[in-house]
């Protein structure tokens, strides 16, 4: 039986091709990933420590922020060669043009004493006195500042102000380098500039011959309580650990949809193994008639199956290897932190061997046994033409009520409020469109294929009757595309829903011309106030919020606070004013509260002006309807360290928007570590991200929906082989050479139309209950359907079903018609 396998399997490769590549493509997504991401976790081990080459022992504040006093104490301490604080935070440069350089400022402060200098100085030195800075090499290269250049930085703390450059340092692909420049002051500037309250931690260098343990334990005593002290060993292990754990995060989310791509690829062999066994009938027949046991005839076929996922996954490892290799060379030619070596262990070839050889062999699995279910005496007559085995009505019965209970699932997720119901109704509705296939595929191919008849007429026809004369077969060939299609289809709505509730909320809260963003953070002291003394501009408000026994403060201007609010219950909106205040109504009617009361808030006596409603908010920290609105200065009063990262800009009266906008930019110029946005570039800004993600979630589900792909192509090309015969016949009786094609791509795409309708539709139903629970929530949420981006779905499916019917039709077409018609 084995070497009976091994030529059955040689002789019939071409027909394992595709099936092949399905595992070649999952395998090879697996293995890219963890291949990867190995490179990443060792380049993690290699950079773990490049800031901390000469530190011994480190005091991190738990709490609150480490004094300077303290600093002073661990330097007394026995044994201490030197110590400094550090902390890190962000800030930004003013270009030589006047102008904030773009991206996320990194600033830190760096240590004066060389026996704790971890930096790679490029030119010049380090800062060695207040008044000094150094930047990235690249920042001072791209703008042209040269060492003894007056550089202007700014943070939180106000207005940039102008510190001498001493020296460029190399901190590319390090913890430090994530987009814009990185900025080193000594340590008492870096609190100047961040605002801050005192250092993250104390870095220790020990003397010569005290153990770092021993060190420890000694500036432990004099730490207190509230930090905690770690040895070398535990600073790198702990950096690592951080590292590493965002690096699981992301190996876990590349995984999840390698795992889509898995199951998908499971269909596609399954169907292929049950498509090629069915063709085997009289084979099987034979060998059983000649003394082969049902057992041996299954194991010969898992067998085959074994050798076929072994060498698919081997070559998948090899594709694997290369998409790793692609990948860090694209993290390195971005310049990103996230960068490291190929790195390809014995644990992920095996793992990856293993994996895609388990999956070929329990695909096959039911396929074999179904397969060996011939009796011997069928090789002597016709019953070894078998017969397409309908779907059993209790697989019928059990798929339409999966599939009602999983769209009663996405139907009720809002009412529920359990976004559970939203998963489980995906799922149940997926499952149900399994079982449920073999009535449910050929019903819509019929349906979607009866106006195409009245159009192409009998080429059509032909293809209807093609598609529907095996429904198990359509079936399980529509459903591979409906995993990753619905999928993509769910992300695509969800995304555009909730870009359309972004730029609706921002409509509704903003009313606006401008808007002055914290880049990274709080927006810098003095801004607002530079902003509001401008004659040019009319209103600049500074959103601000603070929550204070259970209650959430809002500041609030007179002018724009009644775009918020959805109603009056009493009292008037417009005397919200210096001591006086709007109370929400839920607030106000467990307080016992209405307009005209004094109440005290904070230990502040204020007039209630009016009791209102507004939307919930859907992350609200506080009950719902537990907000006070207050004015700003009141606010200040309340609240006088809280500031906000948005404020909002109208120009004054008769001041038009290019002359509001100079005004502003002339304060702004001044402070790096803000943005400048109408409300256009705000909703940009926020569905931004929404953007990147999709493009994100797309590109990795697009091969699932390749694989997919995939198996309609197998599934037509074998079916051609089973065909072979018949048509031949229509080729005798005229049918030309073009409307064979015609009739295989029209096969393929009614197939593949179906797959993508019912994916769409499932994504649709998830998108709707998602959003429907998100509204019960709180927010603007609703299903908006981007019918372009779904369009192009259907169409890329469309045109990706007619290449896959070239081979196919290539192969029906390669034998001559007598040749053919005398074909077993």
């Amino acid at each position: 039986m084995l070497r009976l396998t091994l030529r059955s399997l040689r002789a019939e490769a071409l027909r394992m091709l595709l099936s092949a590549l399905a595992v070649v493509l999952g395998v090879a997504f697996i293995a890219g990933t963890l291949i990867f991401v190995d490179g990443m976790r060792a380049g993690t081990y290699e950079r773990a420590g490049t800031f901390d080459r000469h530190t011994d022992v480190g005091v991190y504040a738990t709490r609150q922020p480490i004094p300077a006093s303290l600093v002073e104490k661990v330097r007394a301490v026995d044994g201490v060669r030197a110590a400094e604080g550090e902390l890190t935070g962000t800030a930004g440069v003013v270009g030589a043009d006047g102008r904030p350089v773009l991206g996320f400022g990194f600033l830190a402060a760096v240590p004066t004493d060389p026996a704790l200098q971890s930096y790679d100085v490029v030119a010049g030195r380090l800062p060695a006195r207040p008044g000094e800075v150094v930047l990235d090499e690249e920042t001072a290269a791209d703008e042209g500042f040269t060492l003894g250049t007056p550089v202007r930085v700014g943070g939180a703390s106000g207005a940039a102000r102008t510190f001498t450059l001493v020296g460029t340092v190399d901190v590319a692909r390090t913890v430090r380098d994530i987009g814009g420049p990185f900025i080193g002051l000594v340590g008492a500037d870096a609190l100047a500039v961040t605002d801050g309250e005192g250092y993250g931690r104390i870095m220790v260098a020990a003397d010569p011959g005290v153990a770092d343990t021993v060190l420890a334990d000694r500036v432990a005593k004099v730490a207190g309580t509230g930090t905690t002290v770690r040895t070398r060993t535990q600073i790198l292990d702990a950096a690592v650990a951080d590292a590493v754990r965002d690096l699981r995060q992301f190996n876990l989310v590349l995984l999840t949809f390698a795992g889509v791509a898995v199951v998908v690829a499971t269909f596609v062999i399954a169907n292929t193994f049950t498509i090629v066994l069915a063709q085997r009938t009289r084979r099987t027949a034979l060998l059983r008639l000649v003394g082969a046991t049902r057992g041996q005839v299954f194991r010969a076929t898992l067998l085959e199956s074994a050798l076929v996922g072994l060498a698919a996954s081997a070559l998948g490892v090899l594709v694997g290897v290369g998409l790793a290799a692609g990948m860090t060379a694209l993290m390195t030619s971005l310049d990103t932190p996230l960068t490291g070596t190929l790195t390809v262990t014995p644990a992920t070839v095996s793992g990856c061997l293993l994996v895609g050889t388990v999956l070929t062999v329990g695909a096959a699995g039911v396929p074999a046994w179904q397969g060996t279910r011939v009796a011997p005496v069928a090789a002597l007559t016709d019953a070894a033409v078998q017969v397409t085995r309908p779907a059993g009505r209790v697989r019928l019965a059990v798929g339409a009520a999966v599939l009602a209970a999983g769209v009663a699932a996405l139907a009720g997720a809002a009412s529920a409020g359990q976004f559970l119901l939203v998963a489980v109704g995906g799922v149940l509705s997926f499952l149900g469109i399994v079982l449920f296939g073999p009535v449910l595929v050929p019903a819509l191919v019929r349906v979607i294929g009866a106006p195409a008849r009245r159009v192409f007429g009998t080429t059509t026809a032909l293809a209807v009757a093609n598609a529907v004369r095996n429904p198990r077969r359509v079936a399980a060939t529509a459903t591979a595309l409906v995993i990753g299609i619905g999928l993509v289809s769910s992300f695509v709505v969800g995304a555009q829903s909730t870009k359309t509730a972004i730029e609706r909320s921002v409509d509704a809260q903003v009313g606006v011309d401008f808007l002055v963003t914290g880049v990274g953070g709080e927006l810098p002291v003095g801004v607002v106030d530079e902003l509001a003394g401008r004659p040019e501009l009319g209103v600049v408000h500074e959103q601000r919020r603070e929550v204070a026994d259970d209650v959430e403060f809002r500041a609030a201007h007179p002018t724009l606070v009644e775009r918020t609010l959805t109603g009056v219950d009493s009292g008037r909106v417009d005397r919200l004013g210096p001591g006086r205040v709007l109370v929400h109504r839920e607030l106000a009617r467990e307080r016992g509260w209405s307009a005209g009361d004094r109440v005290t808030l904070r230990s502040r006596a204020f007039e209630v002006a009016a009791v209102v409603t507004a939307a919930p908010s859907a992350d609200a920290p506080v009950p719902a309807g537990h907000v006070v609105e207050v004015g700003a200065a009141d606010f200040t009063r309340l609240f006088p360290a809280v500031r906000g990262y948005l404020a909002e800009i109208d120009p004054a009266e008769g001041v038009t928007a290019p002359t509001a906008r100079a005004a502003v930019e002339s304060v702004l110029a001044r402070y790096p570590t803000v943005n400048l946005m109408d409300q256009a570039a705000y909703k940009r800004m926020l569905t931004g991200t929404v953007d990147m993600l999709l493009a994100f979630v797309v590109a990795l589900l697009g091969l699932a929906v390749v694989i997919a792909l995939v198996g309609v192509a197998n599934t037509l090309s074998l079916s051609v082989v089973e065909r072979t015969r018949e048509n031949a016949v229509l080729r005798a009786v005229g049918l030309t050479r073009g409307r064979m094609r015609a009739v295989l791509a029209a096969e393929a795409v009614l197939t593949a139309l179906v797959g993508a309708l019912l994916g769409v539709a499932l994504g649709i139903g998830v998108s709707a209950g998602a959003m429907a629970f998100l509204a019960e929530l709180g927010g603007d949420f609703t299903l908006v359907l981007p019918w372009g981006r779904l369009g192009a779905i259907l169409g890329v499916a469309v045109l990706a079903a007619l290449a896959a019917s070239v081979l196919p039709a290539r192969r029906a077409l390669s034998r001559p018609v007598v040749e053919a018609l005398g074909a077993e």
